[in-house]
């Protein structure tokens, strides 16, 4: 069975550039600006408000590449909580 929303026809629009969208020189939309701040916040990376909506979609997608937490890694600090501790003898 077909799903549209999953299955992509060729010539589709679904993986357009951001610098080919219409709306891509308007402001970053409310959900990209919060899951960019976490995004920046896991890479230690500063976060500009300011960003338009092809700007911040770029900027995802190369902070996603790059975070340690949807790589499979933990931050250092995270990894200290998480190892298993030495009883004192």
């Amino acid at each position: 069975m077909d799903n549209p929303k999953t299955d992509t026809a060729p010539g589709s629009n679904a993986a357009k550039d951001p610098d080919d969208w219409i709306t891509g020189d308007e402001p970053m939309t409310g959900a990209q600006a919060s899951y960019l701040k976490t995004l920046c916040e896991d890479v230690g990376e500063s976060f500009d408000p300011d960003l338009t909506k092809a700007q911040a979609s770029k900027m995802i997608d190369d902070l996603r590449a790059r975070d340690p937490r949807l790589n499979g890694e933990a931050k250092a600090d995270e990894r200290a909580d998480k190892a298993p501790r030495r009883k004192k003898a």
